[in-house]
């Protein structure tokens, strides 16, 4: 193969692609690119990796740390999105790229999609749910605004929660409510706050403004901030229409900073009518009670109870003497039936008893110093000293000689003794 000519130049690799990049950075110095996020990448060092693609062709995308910190949504695979950058090379690759300086989702505003997916990530967390949120004591002893010093917010509130309860203590704590920085401030006033004892409700307000000018209550430190609170907190942020991320975590929303100070205190008016009422009630039933009373006495007092108290002693003495009477008679009769039965018992057991046999002549004997009655005259022998139990007294006598019964002797009549 030939070399190519003398005056023909012959680049480099690095240098061609050097070349390259400069004649497409100065081509293409700001270009606005439509596709669809895939292969995001998120590194350690805050830098986003992330490809652009259509239908026809990708195009690698990055995104460096201080435009990814100041966007305001996350990107996701498979979101459409519009970018503002420029093209440029990287040359250890060889590889050209779009570096982003700006970023819009498609068809919706940036704001809009971040307070979306905020929304949706808090609500997985259990940020929203209406278990966890608190209410308010009835009558607070010290409120705490957290809002701007200087606006017309802290104002109205300050008017409010004065003329509709003058009693209550109320604690000011200024903080940005707009612009870079807000949001730590009104998350660290938070946090401050619930540190200090006494502090019975926070009320976290502003005046209305636009979407950029409320988003800081729809950052993500400030929703922690509510959710992390041990004091109740109330939010007016905005104007009727406004809703922010604040108001959703918070344990009351009102609409606006002045219905927010309305919640927090009762109207001392409404409070003292409401006493009023309960006094009257409380007046009347008590007059309807002692009458009642009144009239119950007087019917007891007429009663011939009270007229002749010792005639009724004299009932309940004679009462008392009939008692006894009848007590003394079913005892006695009581009584009675025992003896006749015990006697009844003791005629039955006496002409069981086997003495009364030996009073008929009867008499009971066994060998001495042995247990056992004698039965037959075989069981002793001449010489044996047995006892005799008579119906009265016992002997104690000796055997001179032993007589068979002639029932024993019947088996062997007519048998020869040899």
């Amino acid at each position: 193969m030939p070399l190519p000519p003398s005056d023909v130049a012959v680049y480099s690799v690095g240098e061609l692609t050097r070349s390259i990049k400069t004649l497409l950075e100065e081509a293409h110095p700001q270009v606005w690119v439509e596709g669809e996020v895939s292969n995001l990448a998120r590194p350690a060092s805050g830098h986003l990796y992330l490809t652009l693609k259509d239908e026809e062709a990708p195009l690698r995308t990055v995104i460096y740390r201080g435009v990814a910190l100041r966007m305001k949504f996350d990107l996701r695979d498979g979101m459409k999105v519009v970018v503002r950058g420029r093209l440029t090379v990287y040359t250890p690759r060889g590889e050209y790229q779009l570096q982003v300086e700006e970023v819009q989702p498609k068809g919706i505003g940036p704001l809009e999609l971040a307070f979306r997916q905020l929304k949706e990530k808090l609500f997985t967390r259990g940020y929203f749910d209406p278990a966890r949120k608190r209410p308010l004591p009835l009558i607070p002893r010290r409120v705490c605004l957290v809002t701007s010093g200087t606006g017309s917010a802290v104002r109205d509130m300050l008017e409010i929660l004065q003329r509709r309860w003058p009693a209550v203590e109320v604690w000011i704590c200024p903080v940005r409510v707009q612009g870079e920085g807000a949001a730590e401030d009104v998350a660290g006033a938070l946090m401050l706050l619930n540190r200090i004892p006494g502090i019975d409700v926070l009320i976290v307000g502003r005046g209305g403004g636009s979407l950029e000018d409320l988003w800081c209550f729809n950052e993500e430190i400030v929703a922690h901030a509510i959710y992390q609170s041990r004091v109740p907190v109330v939010t007016g942020i905005g104007h009727e229409d406004d809703l922010t991320i604040a108001d959703l975590v918070a344990d009351v929303r009102a609409l606006t900073p002045s219905e927010a100070a309305e919640r927090v205190v009762p109207d001392r008016l409404q409070v003292m009518a409401g006493l009023e009422e309960r006094a009257n009630r409380m007046r009347g039933l008590l007059l309807k009670r002692l009458e009642l009373a009144r009239s119950r006495l007087e019917e007891l007092s007429g009663r011939r109870v009270f007229r002749e108290p010792a005639e009724r002693v004299q009932e309940l003495r004679r009462d008392l003497d009939e008692f006894q009477e009848r007590l003394e008679r079913a005892a006695a009769r009581r009584l009675e039936a025992i003896r006749q039965r015990l006697e009844g018992l003791g005629g039955k057991l006496e002409s069981l008893s086997p003495l009364n046999v030996l009073a008929r002549g009867y008499s009971l004997s066994g060998r001495l110093e042995e247990p056992g009655l004698l039965r037959a005259a075989g069981d002793v022998r001449p010489g044996d000293r047995i006892w005799l139990r008579l119906h009265r007294g016992r002997l104690v006598c000796t055997v001179e000689e032993v007589e068979p019964s002639q029932e024993a002797a019947e088996p062997t009549k007519g048998v020869d003794p040899s």
